[in-house]
């Protein structure tokens, strides 16, 4: 699968995965989740695309929500944090 990211504004990214079915998404990330998980050493474009490839190995493209905030990945894959901070 192929992931695309592109920057809509500071904290909002529009997302497009491209495979058998291509799906698009929108994700917000606040500067404080950002720094969170990477402290500020890599971009948010690189976080979310990072974010996505974490996703698509556990389920796939057309089941990721359409419109989300990054934390909600937390809720659904508690390892997501650790997983990404590594």
């Amino acid at each position: 699968m192929a992931v695309e990211v592109q920057k809509i504004d500071e904290n909002t990214f529009s997302v497009t995965v491209s495979g058998a079915r291509t799906t698009k998404h929108k994700v917000t990330v606040s500067d404080e989740y950002h720094q969170k998980l990477t402290g500020g050493r890599e971009s948010k474009e690189k976080l979310v695309k990072r974010s996505f490839d974490f996703l698509l190995e556990r389920e796939p493209n057309t089941s990721i929500l359409g419109a989300f905030d990054l934390p909600v990945i937390g809720r659904y894959f508690p390892e997501y944090e650790n997983t990404i901070r590594a």
